[in-house]
């Protein structure tokens, strides 16, 4: 059982429009959907804090994780499933659901992360040195370990 919360950092694409969604609360779940177990895989826990930003963009929003649910052994059928159970959450629109089943189809695990206390931060830039240039999720211990600070 590990101490204080952790910090993760969610790098969204923008053309999906998910930042905003957080911030009206037409979306309350991340999902995360893989063909292996990545991170936040098993590396997140109601209480942490998940920041989020578009890529090639500053970090905008924070929240807080409210309940985690995790899917292994996906098949496309369980996939559509899910989606169509909280794809609004997700903030998916109805009639884009077979769309996102179709990009998911091939994966075999998902996470759906419930999302508490959207805020809109002041923004800053992260420096993912380490993490990979690919890395679409990041966690750390402290927000600082990642955070750079702005020469203004």
């Amino acid at each position: 059982m590990r101490g204080r919360p952790m910090i993760h950092i969610a790098i969204m694409k923008k053309e999906w429009g998910f930042l905003e969604k957080i911030l009206t609360g037409q979306k309350t779940i991340e999902s995360r959907w893989y063909k292996n177990k990545y991170k936040p895989w098993d590396a997140i826990k109601k209480g942490d804090a998940v920041y989020f930003k578009n890529s090639g963009e500053p970090v905008l929003i924070k929240t807080q994780v409210k309940k985690i649910m995790q899917f292994s052994d996906l098949s496309p059928k369980k996939g559509k499933e899910i989606l169509n159970a909280y794809g609004k959450d997700i903030g998916i629109e109805k009639n884009d659901i077979a769309e996102f089943s179709r990009k998911f189809r091939d994966k075999k695990y998902g996470i759906l992360i419930f999302l508490a206390k959207a805020q809109k931060i002041k923004p800053f830039q992260i420096d993912k040195k380490g993490f990979g240039a690919m890395a679409s999720w990041i966690t750390v211990n402290n927000i600082h370990e990642i955070q750079q600070i702005s020469q203004g």
